[in-house]
């Protein structure tokens, strides 16, 4: 975020504030990177500074936690269906998709940016059952964002707040899935 500040000219707390604001359109992939920093610096922002905000957001979400990458993989080949379902924008999905190993390993990818839903919407977590074909209670969903984990519950999935791989693996485990 400071970098982000520092790009655009204003303060970490301010930009911060404006980021999260406007982000859900960003994500939902009804707004360009270029026009998502618009909405928030005015329509003034040059297309130099918008191109290094939206490179400097892109690589902010680039480091994935190889512990998290062994847990997929752990899924994976104790043969779950293992998917990905995320808010991102339509510009970090295309890097991650070319770039991101991680982005090859899961059977099932349902993105924001791609069904013009974001979580926690329901119409987002209704296109990942559909596209699994199975029932809500046997889907097994982790999130960081406890509104996120309170509505998929609500649509019956288990869902739980993601606390990071070694607690996510013992919650496997105690819903009796060998991880």
């Amino acid at each position: 975020m400071a970098d982000l500040a520092s790009i655009a000219g204003m303060d970490v707390k301010t930009m911060d504030a404006l980021v999260w604001a406007y982000r859900p359109e960003y994500d939902r992939g009804t707004l360009s990177g270029t026009d998502y920093y618009r909405s928030i610096l005015g329509p003034g922002l040059d297309e130099s500074r918008a191109a290094r905000l939206v490179q400097r957001d892109v690589d902010a979400w680039k480091h994935i936690n190889p512990d998290t990458v062994s847990l997929m993989e752990e899924v994976k080949a104790a043969g779950y269906t293992l998917g990905i379902l995320s808010n991102m924008p339509r510009e970090f999905l295309s890097w991650a998709r070319e770039n991101l190993p991680v982005f090859r390993l899961p059977e099932l990818g349902v993105f924001s940016c791609e069904t013009g839903s974001i979580k926690p919407e329901t119409p987002i977590y209704e296109t990942l059952l559909r596209r699994l074909s199975c029932r809500p209670e046997e889907v097994v969903f982790f999130d960081d964002t406890p509104v996120n984990v309170e509505q998929a519950c609500s649509l019956g999935i288990r869902a739980l707040v993601w606390q990071g791989p070694e607690t996510a693996r013992s919650a496997l485990r105690r819903m009796q899935i060998p991880v």
